[in-house]
């Protein structure tokens, strides 16, 4: 099993990927309990559990692990603060104690919301990561960040609250549908644009290997990106300085999903456009060459189809301007200088953000 340690200064855990690993969760989580009597309470969606359920309770029975099930409702607008006020109080019912571990057995609404549920269930207990998605393989389970949507924006609240594992298995993406696994490719391109030159030819050669799901490449991927993000996350925990720049593609891209109330794209979707538009946006303030902003917007249509971009470019203004990304009044955009390679800069005129989301309009229509 291919495993990467993600070593921050207040922990240490592993990151393991390997197809197969899902029958192997029982055996791995057994070793991590904090205490023999330790119950395992498994946060997950319907849609996952009805396909993986069975493997996933015999790895944890074989195992001899208690746990219990406790199903949500699937979406970005479950990560509410009803949904975990009704998952603790489940919890709590079914007698959760202070060595109970939560159990992320889903996708990255999933993974979030779970892993603030255990930051915050009698302040604090242990949380493992088994993500059923690339977006979340690659990128969301990975790092510790946990958060819950409020009507004005995507994860303005939440905590830094890292796992005791995460777990992650590509044969899970076998069964995920079209739309969601092309939304977690968009995550990949990220992560080559940032910090990969390799990574990011990949995604350029290597299209028809990974929309057909290539197990091998896909697991070669989901290694490469999970690599990067601890390489991030270890030097920067709290995202104060060098984590930023996972956020590429993020800052537009959490305005869109906002403005159309979490309904009209995926995660990865709205990044993707968020990624072309910071690609015009570092062109248009001389960060980005044309020629490489055209190979960055030119990856992520490749990989379409993608939600047409209906909302107002003044209202994607005036949420970004609120974003919890903004730091006294200024907002951070993270621009790509080179292939691998990008930087921080706050100084983006409100204009060239509004022309950057009127050409996302046509691009996104043509």
């Amino acid at each position: 099993m291919k495993k990467i340690t993600v070593k921050t200064k207040s922990v240490e855990y592993p990151v393991l990927v390997e197809r197969g690993a899902l029958a192997q969760v029982g055996k791995i989580v057994a070793k991590m309990l904090p205490s023999k009597k330790s119950r395992c309470f498994v946060i997950t969606v319907a849609p996952v559990w009805t396909l993986w359920g069975e493997t996933f309770k015999k790895a944890l029975t074989t195992a001899k692990v208690d746990f219990t099930v406790l199903e949500m409702t699937d979406g970005e607008r479950a990560k509410s603060f009803a949904s975990i006020e009704h998952l603790t109080e489940r919890m709590a019912a079914k007698g959760a104690d202070r060595n109970s571990v939560v159990i992320a057995f889903g996708g990255g609404v999933v993974g979030d919301l779970a892993g603030f549920l255990a930051s915050v269930y009698m302040r604090g207990v242990p949380v493992v990561q088994v993500p059923t998605t690339l977006l979340a393989q690659v990128d969301a389970a990975i790092g510790g960040k946990t958060g819950a949507n409020l009507r004005a924006g995507k994860n303005l609240v939440g905590t830094f609250h890292q796992p005791l594992a995460v777990i992650s298995d590509p044969e899970l993406l076998t069964t995920l549908p079209d739309r969601e696994f092309r939304a977690g490719l968009f995550e990949v391109i990220k992560s080559g644009v940032i910090r990969d030159r390799k990574l990011f030819e990949v995604t350029e050669s290597e299209r028809k290997s990974l929309l057909a799901r290539d197990q091998e490449i896909l697991e070669r991927v989901i290694y490469d990106c999970a690599r990067i993000k601890a390489e991030v996350v270890a030097a920067d925990e709290k995202e104060s300085d060098l984590r930023r720049i996972l956020n590429f593609g993020h800052t537009i891209g959490h305005a869109l999903e906002a403005d159309t109330g979490y309904r009209h794209f995926l995660h990865g979707e709205a990044v993707a456009w968020g990624m072309a538009a910071a690609a015009m946006i570092g062109t248009a303030v001389r960060k980005t060459s044309p020629e490489l902003a055209q190979r960055i917007v030119s990856c992520v249509l490749a990989y379409s189809p993608l939600p047409e971009v209906n909302s107002r470019a003044e209202d994607i203004v005036r949420r970004i301007r609120g974003d919890k990304k903004a730091v006294d009044g200024k907002v951070h955009f993270v621009l790509a200088t080179s292939v691998g390679r990008v930087a921080i800069y706050n100084r983006v005129p409100d204009d060239v953000v509004a022309h950057a989301v009127q050409e996302l309009h046509y691009l996104s229509r043509n």
